[in-house]
């Protein structure tokens, strides 16, 4: 996935599942590891940092 294309993807996701988004990408990626599909689990780890870059800082 071109990095772009990670960016509108984690946009998208986080705004069909709102903070839930990380975490779904993270499963996504641990499933696609556990299946042997490596390239597509590094596609979902790219898209969960962007989630978290997305979500900034955390609030204390």
């Amino acid at each position: 996935m071109r990095e772009m294309e990670i960016h509108d993807y984690a946009r998208q996701l986080m705004e069909a599942h709102g903070p839930r988004a990380i975490a779904e990408a993270a499963q996504r990626a641990t499933e696609c590891e556990a299946e042997g599909k490596l390239e597509l689990a590094k596609d979902w780890r790219h898209v969960e940092d962007a989630l978290k870059m997305m979500r900034g800082p955390r609030q204390g």
